[in-house]
């Protein structure tokens, strides 16, 4: 399948969207939301696919929300019948990248702003251009942030960083970014997407079951109030994988000091007690 507003590809068990509006500097329309819930789908239900990146084309991740509406862009009963499945665009592909099993790294090739940054939020790993600016911009637009960044951010960086971005709208530089540990690491920026490239390929080494529940205990076990919600999840799927092919392998090739070839599949062979997260998945 082609899409009109990014590409897609699929190389060594990762998957890199790319972002393709460079004349519009990647900024995102109806369009592009369409096809960036439907890439991360295709990913979702993808055995082969163990990791995904996320770029830009050109010189800029992405400028945020297509404005050539202008002033009527975010007035939504106007264009009720252009947002995916009844609810705003943001939204939608928040709830697709924090319900993936699969996780995803953003590649910040260069200046990401509003929605182009809040987007970033729900994935795992940023690795950001060295040279990128950067700018939660809603308040300077009499908007807020979006896509759930006012859940995202603070667990990302301490609320004291998210405050100050927030509430002033300001533009703020990578070396920002990294300080207040948004950003995992800074490269220049022809060397971002080989970065992020590469750590997805040693997470797609991995075992993808083992990287897919882990991924869900990150994201939700961590936030319950006590532990016991983990210890609980942990105890039902060591159990479970402790005797399958995957664990035997994994040991086997420790003893033979080889790589190891995992065989599980995402969407057959998840613990029983991954029910718990697709359940939650489902109220949402």
């Amino acid at each position: 399948m082609s899409y009109d507003t990014i590409t897609y590809e699929v190389d060594a068990h990762v998957a890199t969207i790319t972002l393709n509006r460079p004349e519009k500097m990647n900024s995102i329309g109806v369009d592009m939301i369409h096809d960036l819930v439907d890439a991360i789908e295709r990913i979702d239900a993808d055995d082969d696919v163990r990791c995904a990146v996320v770029t830009g084309a050109g010189r800029v991740f992405c400028a945020g929300a297509d404005l050539s509406k202008r002033e009527e862009t975010f007035v939504v009963d106007k264009y009720e019948d252009e947002f995916v499945a009844s609810r705003d665009g943001a939204r939608a592909v928040a709830l697709a990248l924090y319900n993936s099993p699969k996780p995803f790294i953003a590649a910040i090739n260069g200046s990401a702003v509003g929605f182009g940054l809040t987007v970033t939020l729900p994935m795992d790993i940023r690795i950001c251009a060295d040279s990128a600016k950067l700018g939660f911009v809603f308040s300077r637009r009499g908007m807020i942030i979006d896509a759930a960044a006012s859940w995202f951010l603070p667990r990302i960086v301490s609320l004291s960083w998210a405050a100050d971005w927030a509430y002033s709208g300001r533009m703020f530089s990578a070396d920002e970014a990294l300080r207040a540990g948004l950003v995992r690491e800074l490269r220049p920026a022809t060397e971002v997407l080989p970065a992020a490239r590469a750590i997805a390929t040693e997470i797609a080494a991995a075992s993808p079951v083992s990287v897919s529940f882990t991924k869900a205990l990150l994201w939700r076990a961590s936030t319950a109030d006590s532990p016991l919600l983990a210890l609980d999840l942990d105890s039902a799927a060591l159990r479970e994988l402790g005797a399958r092919p995957d664990c035997a392998e994994g040991v086997q090739a420790f003893l033979d000091r080889r790589p190891p070839q995992f065989t599980s599949k995402v969407s057959t062979d998840m613990p029983a007690v991954y029910r718990w997260w697709e359940r939650n998945a489902d109220e949402r």
